[in-house]
């Protein structure tokens, strides 16, 4: 597969399709369908784990498959296969023709054909050998023993894919993308003799393994890690109570994208079950507020060429100034709310229904220095890295745990603490958002999604932000 330049090769001519037969069997299937498509995939991904001082884990795997979907009105039909065959993609098409086998009169509307590319079609599992990458994860592991007698335990893993899809619509519109990703992951744990504490770090994006073996990239990784977890050696349990919140840049915009982003997805606003339904248009955070979903940055590990409906992806505006201008759609839930999709139609294989999903969401940048940010707390959290949490699409109501905090008290940062746990409503934070900093950061490319149980890789970000007030969970009551 090293010379395969687009999807249409792999798979009208490696898979041996032939296209104009294929192009036959989805007219004739979704004749009376109002929407729908063939999707064709191809994965092939590696993960190799570094645990205990040795490889615990490597494994490769191969995936492919395709997957027929009829729409009509609000309901699906779907038939998918690991047979990619003539044969079997007209035994999908009489599945999914018999469900669905009404009249349509609604007229299908193309997407805008694009050139644009936002990663590079190489496969980087390629890029080195299978004892290159264990050679890797094992020098982060002496490394990170060598930095500080304290390291307990030291887990590091790299994983990597190359997924290329192609799409084939009703009457001849078909597109394609070849889409990497690969992520490395580092987890240190220290022992003081008194106490555990564990530190993370991770990176990646939609690009091949090169940056990884850089030695000052992965040991900058290794030394994040190793910080993190001496801060938490450090650390003093979490004082309880409503206070102000500053949430650093880059990766707390995670909460951003939990609390408020799946709020934003067109199914839920059509459902009418998101707690922004029928907000459009109105005012539903601060005026210091602008928030985007934005597919096209390059190389990141939330970025698509194209949705996997075949619609090219785009910056949607979501919040302007602090009002609501728009949703994350598909296609389905664009035609049923009568507007246009915005290239967020996703899924996680050819298994699945795509659905209205986000790639990259982030809070843009205000005009206020971080150090001003802080100066107007006299007493409050500063929380920079989450590990977990939970949100309820219907009321907002959210919970993060902080894997990173800290005090600040009279302006300035102190104590690390521990156990800080946030807790409020997506709505309710939007409009306590009094300062919003200079210094928007993209996380460092580790996000996946996951959505009726389907996983997909996002970006999230944001600048420094002051939330006047959230509700603290804390360990020190």
């Amino acid at each position: 597969m090293n010379k395969i330049n687009n999807s249409y090769d792999l798979f009208f001519k490696k898979e041996n399709l032939d296209f104009t037969k294929t192009e036959k069997i989805v007219n004739e299937s979704l004749r009376k369908a109002d929407d729908g498509e063939l999707f064709l995939e191809f994965k092939q991904s590696e993960n190799f784990i570094f645990d205990d001082k040795k490889i615990k884990n490597a494994s490769t795997s191969i995936d492919k498959g395709f997957g027929l979907r009829s729409v009509k009105d609000e309901t699906s039909a779907y038939s998918h296969s690991s047979d990619i065959s003539e044969k079997s993609i007209l035994n999908a098409g009489k599945t999914v023709k018999s469900i669905l086998s009404s009249s349509s009169k609604s007229k299908i509307i193309d997407p805008i054909r694009t050139n644009k590319k936002h990663y590079s079609n190489t496969n980087p599992l390629n890029n080195f050998t299978s004892e290159e990458k264990t050679k890797l994860l094992k020098s982060i592991d002496n490394y990170a023993r060598k930095l500080d007698k304290r390291v307990k335990q030291v887990s590091a893993s790299l994983s990597g894919e190359w997924q290329v899809v192609h799409i084939l619509r009703k009457g001849g519109y078909h597109c394609g993308d070849i889409r990497p990703l690969v992520r490395l992951n580092i987890s240190i744990t220290v022992d003081n003799g008194k106490r555990m504490e564990t530190g993370s770090s991770g990176v990646g994006g939609r690009k091949n393994y090169i940056e990884f073996f850089n030695d000052e990239y992965w040991k900058k990784q290794t030394k994040d890690a190793l910080r993190q977890a001496i801060t938490n050696l450090k650390s003093s349990p979490t004082p309880a109570g409503k206070m102000p919140i500053v949430l650093g840049p880059g990766w707390p915009g995670i909460i951003l994208h939990e609390a408020i982003g799946h709020g934003l997805e067109g199914d839920f606003n059509r459902k009418k079950i998101s707690v922004f339904s029928d907000l459009l248009g109105k005012k539903i955070a601060s005026k210091n507020v602008t928030v985007v979903d934005d597919g096209t940055i390059n190389n990141r590990r939330g970025s698509i060429t194209v949705d996997d409906e075949g619609t090219p992806s785009q910056c949607t505006p979501l919040i302007e100034n602090g009002i609501m201008v728009g949703h994350m759609q598909d296609r389905l839930n664009a035609r049923l709310m009568k507007t246009k999709t915005t290239g967020n139609g996703r899924r996680e294989s050819y298994e699945y229904l795509p659905m209205p999903r986000m790639t990259n969401t982030y809070m843009l940048s205000g005009n206020v220095p971080q150090e001003d940010i802080f100066k107007s707390v006299k007493k409050g959290l500063y929380a920079v890295n989450f590990s977990g949490g939970s949100v309820d699409i219907t009321s907002g109501q959210f919970e993060f745990s902080a894997s990173e905090a800290y005090m600040i008290e009279n302006g300035k940062i102190t104590k690390p603490v521990k156990g800080a746990t946030l807790i409020g409503k997506g709505e309710e934070v939007l409009k306590k958002i009094s300062l919003v900093g200079n210094n928007m950061a993209l996380d460092g490319g580790i996000g996946t999604c996951g959505k009726e149980g389907q996983g997909v890789p996002v970006g999230v970000g944001q600048p420094t932000i002051l939330v006047d007030e959230i509700l603290v969970g804390g360990t020190d009551v």
